[in-house]
């Protein structure tokens, strides 16, 4: 089927996905609050919400299989490019729920509010990674923001959730100014606020370049707020020790994915003519949010805390991506936002466990002897931790090696070079956590985690997740093939090339 949008129908097609996943969002949100009895149900309204995902990704499968579109005019992409970042961001929303399952129930959490939330947020994720005009992206990123900051600070009996909600709503506010502004110049230069549009104007050098150049520059502050960059990372730390922990997980791949989706379709299609201009502005962002994000995680004693400027130095290393601009590296973006969803939320999900479901057991110290006590968990903790290091045997070690091998095609050597030292200096952090499960001897035996479908729930996705983990490690092409195949529908649709090195 090709779809020409010369009718709202077929819009709807194209946006099949975000529709059943909003419409199903309304359904938890009416059954949470229809009936008594609701938190003895909210195992079932998180298992719906499960389910729910499952029939968007089915959507998408069919988008993937039997759709394609007439040109890349419209405001809704159907690209395998934006595909791609769906089945990621469903992805993380459904591990994200599991993992949240015990944890809603032992916390008293308002299940279905709880779970809507995740479902809305995730609909907004979605539009910006479907959306071919920066208006279309600035309402998903609002969608899913506003989402979020109940999310993070949804736990009411908790200061510090509280406090993190506050500080994300004040600074997220305040970013998303800048880039509205920025949508504001860029449109008065270039008279349209569709990707495709801006690109052929940029091409036929009809732009206005005093009202483009810092129009640009305020749209990479927007999406650097949103991707934690350095300088602009300062609000990370507190919100993710803040949030809830299943929340933390959320925010670490969800957010970050569709920020980087588009971040990408926006700088590499739209604005890829003055990729000379912008890309050493972003090539500082990545070097210092690099650096600095790895360096400040050596000292930190709270696990979720160091997971955090972990999470900010991933986002350097994909920041590489962005700068290089061609398939090779765009292509191993998509593998690296795979890859780091599961062992990112693999991490947190043992986090919780650790917690018994709780905000407790969160310092490195809690973690001591954690190896010989529960064995299982302590060898996939340190799998998952493995693998954001980069280890050899792991996806991680392929997703940065396919970033490498794409900062090197577009002759990046510093930046590769600040990539490869910077993860030796990872090693220290991580392999200190393993090094406590392991070598150092524990207090008082941590108590059984969790309520039971909870737990169980949680368990399972963490074996499942350490298995792709290590198979993707060893296997890695075929996923490889899948995301560079949809690079390549993404250049030829929008009719760009990579800039030259």
């Amino acid at each position: 089927m090709v779809l020409d949008y010369s009718s709202g129908f077929h819009y709807l097609l194209a946006l099949l996905p975000e529709v059943v996943l909003a419409c199903w969002g309304m359904l938890v949100l009416i059954l949470g609050v229809a009936r008594k009895g609701a938190e003895s149900r909210a195992q079932e309204i998180g298992w719906l919400s499960v389910a729910g995902l499952a029939l968007a990704a089915v959507a998408n499968g069919w988008l993937y299989s039997g759709v394609a579109e007439a040109g890349a005019g419209g405001m809704v992409a159907v690209d395998r490019f934006r595909l791609f970042a769906n089945w990621v961001l469903l992805l993380a929303a459904g591990l994200s729920i599991i993992v949240s399952l015990g944890y809603v129930t032992r916390q008293k959490l308002q299940a279905g509010e709880y779970h809507a939330l995740i479902l809305f947020a995730t609909v907004g994720t979605m539009f910006m990674a479907s959306a071919r005009d920066l208006m279309v992206i600035f309402l998903g990123l609002e969608l899913m923001s506003i989402a979020v900051y109940a999310l993070v600070g949804f736990n009411r009996r908790d200061r510090r959730s509280a406090e993190a909600g506050l500080k994300y709503f004040l600074l997220g506010a305040f970013a998303t100014g800048f880039l509205l502004f920025g949508i504001a110049l860029v449109y008065g230069a270039a008279g349209s606020v569709n990707i495709q549009s801006i690109a052929e104007a940029i091409r036929a050098g009809t732009v206005a370049n005093a009202l483009m150049a810092p129009g640009v520059a305020l749209l990479a502050t927007g999406f650097a707020f949103k991707v934690a960059a350095v300088p602009f990372h300062m609000w990370t730390p507190d919100v993710y020790e803040g949030a809830p922990t299943p929340v933390t997980a959320f925010m670490a791949t969800a957010v970050k994915a569709a920020a980087f989706a588009a971040f990408l379709r926006v700088f590499v299609v739209g604005l890829g003519d003055l990729h000379g201009q912008w890309w050493a502005i972003l090539w500082w962002l990545a070097a210092i949010t690099m650096v600095a994000g790895n360096v400040v995680a050596l000292v930190q004693a709270n696990v979720k805390r160091m997971l955090a400027y972990s999470s900010i130095a991933h986002g350097g290393y994909l920041l590489v991506a962005v700068v290089a601009a061609n398939d090779a590296a765009i292509a191993a973006l998509l593998f690296y936002l795979l890859v780091y969803t599961v062992m990112t939320i693999g991490a947190f999900a043992v986090v919780v466990t650790v917690g018994n479901q709780t905000e407790r057991n969160n310092r490195i110290d809690d973690f001591a002897g954690l190896g010989w006590r529960r064995p299982i968990l302590g060898i996939l903790m340190t799998i998952f931790l493995l693998a954001l290091a980069g280890f050899p045997g792991t996806a991680g070690f392929i997703a940065k090696y396919q970033l490498l091998l794409g900062a090197a095609e577009a002759e990046l050597w510093v930046l590769a070079v600040v990539l490869v030292l910077t993860t030796v200096v990872s090693y220290w952090y991580y392999l200190r956590v393993a090094w406590f499960m392991w070598m150092k001897e524990g207090g008082a035996e941590l108590q059984a985690s969790g309520s039971g479908g909870g737990s169980l729930a949680t368990h399972i996705v963490l074996v499942a997740g350490a298995g792709l983990i290590l198979l993707a490690g060893v296997f890695p092409d075929a996923v490889l093939d899948l995301a560079l195949g949809s690079v390549e529908g993404l250049r030829q649709l929008a009719g760009v090339s990579a800039p030259a090195p």
